[in-house]
């Protein structure tokens, strides 16, 4: 799999179907999906991000640049305790791959060991890849092996991967996460909702591949998951970018940090929302900074609902992007998180 990553950070467990699918367009694609496709079985077409949304991305990657690597310490220090020297990091491609790769270079230089660091692909109904973890289980002892995701939203992909490895029970099935405002991972940096800025950007952020496609015609039984590669982004990369400068920011005297999640209830927190907006498909509700922004690259948004128009901090990049999109952003008394995404409804339309 091609990749705008650095070989020696991570091994990309993807088949390169560059070139074998067509990507579409949102508009496209959410009918499909809301059709009853999977979204696995298509591709976005991406876009280049506007200068006035860039701008927004450098702003965030500066603010937050020094709360990303002490989120990173403190999560490293957890998963080094727990594992040890012989760690195995298995990101979930897309956006776990830079936070893993953040966590390796932390580890590296802090503790002076080689960790491994795989990413694959993981899919909201259909499972985890398992040729993958397989050929990871073939190299690796099982009790190594610490699962990385940037941020949980409502927790979809942690409820697969805990039915996933019901197959493969010496493993930890539990994510490690730099942002847990759904306090469901097992380790996390934090439990605040903050800005990751690799959120803010799709494959120019993510080393230029494409979130993970799964379909029998292309995918077949001893293949890995696929991803495609955008070439046409190359002049304007920023993966490397984000990765150096939240490391310039390491603070290699961290230690584990011990916290309570919150009191709210940020699955009742979803479930109100759904109801209050009169949304029966949960799916289409996408709490959290990280899903919001989500919602406002790859989907059809209905609106944005943050918990205050003031958070230019937190919620810049999102006003931005909302603004260029002409989707309402409204305030609402969020507890768990800052912003939530609401995916149109088209056959509301």
């Amino acid at each position: 799999m091609r990749s705008s990553y650095p070989p020696e950070d991570v091994e990309i467990l993807l088949k390169d179907i560059t070139g074998l699918v067509q990507p579409l367009e949102n508009q496209e694609r959410e009918k499909y999906i809301q059709q009853g496709v999977h979204y696995s079985e298509m591709l976005p077409c991406e876009h280049a991000p506007s200068e006035a949304y860039l701008k927004t991305f450098f702003d965030a990657l500066e603010r937050y640049a020094p709360l990303t690597a002490r989120a990173v310490g403190i999560l490293a220090e957890k998963i080094f305790q727990e594992k040890g020297e012989n760690t195995v990091l298995v990101s979930l491609a897309r956006a776990g791959t830079p936070i893993g790769i953040l966590l390796k270079r932390y580890l590296e230089k802090r503790h002076h060991v080689i960790i491994q660091h795989y990413t694959i692909s993981i899919i909201r109904g259909r499972g985890i890849d398992r040729n993958a973890v397989d050929y990871i289980l073939d190299r690796h002892a099982p009790e190594s092996i610490q699962f990385v995701d940037g941020w949980t939203g409502k927790g979809a992909i942690q409820k697969t991967l805990l039915e996933a490895m019901q197959d493969y029970p010496a493993i930890d099935p539990l994510l490690a996460v730099l942002s847990d405002p759904a306090h469901i991972a097992g380790k996390c940096g934090t439990y605040e909702d903050f800005l990751i800025a690799s959120s803010c950007l799709n494959s120019t952020v993510s080393g230029l591949i494409s979130r993970t496609f799964y379909r029998k015609d292309i995918i077949r039984k001893t293949d890995f998951h696929g991803a495609m590669y955008y070439q046409e982004f190359e002049q304007i990369d920023l993966t490397e970018k984000f990765l150096t400068e939240i490391e310039k920011y390491f603070d290699f005297s961290l230690l584990p940090v011990s916290e309570s999640p919150p009191s709210a209830d940020a699955a009742a927190e979803t479930r109100t929302i759904a109801e209050t907006f009169g949304m029966e498909d949960i799916n289409l509700v996408k709490p959290g900074i990280g899903e919001a922004t989500r919602v406002l690259l790859r989907r059809i948004p209905w609106k944005i609902l943050v918990h205050s128009l003031e958070d230019t901090a937190h919620l810049g990049h999102i006003y931005q992007l909302a603004a260029e999109k002409n989707i309402p952003v409204e305030v609402y008394p969020l507890q768990c998180y800052r912003a939530c995404g609401l995916i149109r409804h088209l056959a509301d339309q």
